[in-house]
């Protein structure tokens, strides 16, 4: 299985931010761009993503003629591949995925995932999928405890440009099942390493914040919220905590 090409950066403000202008340039890859450093990486609702060098930070950039709301199913996968990576540098069962798509290792997010997308002329739709992994360093000044791979290792963890390696092959493994067989199997797999299905969590969505018990996902990526009077909440977007009051 051939993946993307890789073009790697010493510095850059953000592979995201450069994987829009490239799209909005006329360019559809498929390309992973990365940087052993950003100087202005995002996360997801506009936060910052602080890469320290021995981090990874990706971009796979590409076009689909999806509509954009079956496109942003991409994000598990990448979720997926971010757990493969997990799995490989860790062994199993040590990370699990919180929906959407944050990679938890006791609790703590060791990974992020930023996906944006646009319209071309010619009717395709560009995806920019950006994948930041913790490998060497854990951010302290962030809102939820954060962890690094080398936290859990007794080796050195893998260099960015080898973990890229790794996580590329995987991404474009589930990709294909993705694009051949539809969104199911990619929300069986999610399940199966997913973290706090069945126990109460928090949703916090842009004007309201709700409490219940996560189920699952529906077959479009949402989260089945099972409210306390019963109702079934559908979350696509917004922030979920588990072990909250």
């Amino acid at each position: 299985m051939q993946i993307p090409a890789i073009e790697a950066y010493d510095e850059i403000d953000s592979t995201n931010a450069e994987a829009r202008r490239r799209a909005e340039a006329g360019e559809g890859g498929p390309v992973w761009i990365t940087a052993l450093t950003q100087t202005a990486g995002r996360g997801r609702r506009g936060r910052a993503w602080d890469t320290k060098t021995g981090n990874l930070a990706a971009t796979l950039l590409f076009l689909t003629e999806m509509s954009p709301g079956d496109a942003a199913q991409v994000s598990f996968i990448a979720a997926l591949a971010v757990a493969d990576l997990a799995q490989a540098c860790l062994g199993p069962d040590l990370a699990r995925l919180k929906w959407p798509n944050d990679l938890m290792i006791h609790g703590r997010k060791a990974s992020g995932i930023l996906v944006e997308s646009g319209q071309r002329p010619d009717g395709k739709l560009w995806v920019a999928v950006g994948i930041g992994v913790n490998l060497a360093h854990a951010p302290t000044d962030v809102e939820r405890p954060a962890t690094s791979f080398a936290d859990y290792m007794s080796a050195p963890p893998p260099k960015p440009r080898d973990a890229l390696e790794i996580l590329a092959r995987s991404f474009e493994s589930w990709k294909q099942i993705w694009e051949r067989e539809g969104f199911a199997p990619i929300a069986k797999a999610w399940t199966a390493r997913a973290h706090g299905l069945g126990e109460p969590c928090v949703a916090r969505l842009p004007n309201q914040t709700h409490r219940g018990i996560a189920e699952g996902l529906d077959l479009d990526g949402a989260l089945r919220l099972r409210l306390d009077d019963g109702a079934v909440l559908r979350i696509t977007a917004g922030d979920v905590f588990f072990g909250e009051g």
